[in-house]
This record gives C-alpha cells, sequence and structure tokens, in this order.
C-alpha cells in the first residue's frame, strides 16, 4: 500500500506544481506564446519529476505517469496489479492536486485563473495534437525505460536524466498541446475546467498510452542483450 500512496502524493506533486506554475505565469491553454512562461512552466515540471524521483523512487520506483506505468509493464517490470493500482492511484493524486489548484485559484479574484488543463493550441488540429502527444510520449518513456534499466540505466542519475528530458519534451510541445504526456496530470485539472479541456481529454489519454506501447516496443529492440 505505501507504493500506492507514494505514487498519488508524487502525481499531486507534480499537477499541483506543473500546472499552478503553468497557472501562476500565464502558460495557458489560450496564452502559450511567451517564451518566458514557457520556459518557467517546463522547468516546473521537470523540477517536480528530480524531486520525487528522489523522495518517492526507493519507494515506488516514482513513476507518477500511467504512461510510465504502461511502459514498466509492458516491458515486464512491474506485475499487471501494480500497473492497475499504480494508474489508480497517480488519477486520484493528479485530481487531489488539481483540486488544491482550483482552490487556490478560485479564490484569488483575478490574480490567476484556471487549472493548466491542457487543449490543443490554437492553429493545432485534433490530430496534430495527438500526433503530438503520440511523438513526445514516446520519447520521453523512451528515456525512463532506458535510465533505469537495471544493467544499462543511469543509476542515482536516473531521476535527474528523466526530469531534464521532461523540460526539453515541454519546450517542444507546449505549443501544440500544452504538454501532457500524462494521463493523470490531464484528468485531474479537465475535471475542474470543463469546457474544451474535458471534450479533449481522451487525446491526452489516448495519445499518452499509444506512445507509452511504442517506446516499451522501440526498448524491447534496442535494449535486448
Amino acid at each position: 500500500m505505501k507504493k500506492y500512496l507514494a505514487e498519488m502524493i508524487g502525481t499531486m506533486v507534480l499537477v499541483l506544481m506543473g500546472c499552478g506554475t503553468a497557472v501562476s505565469l500565464g502558460c495557458t491553454s489560450d496564452n502559450p506564446e511567451l517564451a518566458s512562461t514557457v520556459v518557467g512552466t517546463a522547468m516546473a515540471f521537470g523540477l517536480s519529476v528530480v524531486a520525487m524521483a528522489y523522495t518517492i523512487g526507493g519507494i515506488s520506483g516514482c513513476h507518477i505517469n500511467p504512461a510510465i506505468t504502461l511502459g514498466c509493464l509492458m516491458s515486464g517490470r512491474i506485475s499487471g496489479k501494480d500497473a492497475g493500482m499504480y494508474m489508480i492511484f497517480q488519477t486520484i493524486g493528479a485530481i487531489i492536486g488539481a483540486a488544491v489548484l482550483y482552490l487556490c485559484t478560485s479564490t484569488s479574484g483575478d490574480v490567476v485563473v484556471g487549472t493548466g488543463a491542457n487543449a490543443c493550441q490554437n492553429g493545432v488540429s485534433v490530430m496534430g495534437g495527438l500526433v503530438a502527444e503520440i511523438v513526445f510520449t514516446a520519447v520521453f518513456v523512451l528515456v525512463v525505460l532506458g535510465t533505469t534499466d537495471s544493467k544499462k540505466g543511469a543509476g542515482n542519475f536516473a531521476g535527474l536524466a528523466i526530469g531534464l528530458s521532461l523540460i526539453l519534451v515541454h519546450l517542444v510541445c507546449i505549443r501544440y498541446t500544452g504538454t501532457s504526456v500524462n494521463p493523470a496530470r490531464s484528468i485531474g485539472p479537465a475535471l475542474f475546467q470543463g469546457g474544451e479541456a474535458l471534450a479533449q481529454l481522451w487525446i491526452f489519454i489516448v495519445g499518452p498510452f499509444i506512445g507509452a506501447a511504442i517506446a516499451a516496443l522501440i526498448w524491447k529492440c534496442i535494449g535486448k542483450e
């Protein structure tokens, strides 16, 4: 049970800090243009992963992302039961994080608005958003699988490498979808923000899962002895 609770807490922190920064800096679905807001948001998500990796990594492995959990399941690193429980608790954590953020923003007047939910950005089609989520999730999960491999991985530096790769993914992908690459991260904020974020939520569930599956297949090909 401890590892499930660790996943819940880790995902809550990721959503609260990452999405909270996006909202505070104004890097929202209708305003992703200002470079400083993009960089700040990207760093917040990456640093949140680094912090949690070195906090709960020894307890649960710090997936804090159902896409990563799927990649690990397909790679034989986690059981089906644990994978299902991880995803449930990750989603619960994301909802809690989004609820805290919603409480903060809804009582702050016009200072900050929203919960940092994902949506296709201006000029980006649904198909374009789906492709972006598939591709960038595949890249991210591949980094996770490679750096955490018991024989070929980065050891104690895995958390840092994963966090930096998430920053990189955000820097590229924010302009297209606001960057999810994590179904739980999208579900929590969308439930409170509603509207377009909720209508497009399927993109940020289907896309990351497909990307994770692709990453697992790639790692099976290139990471095999």
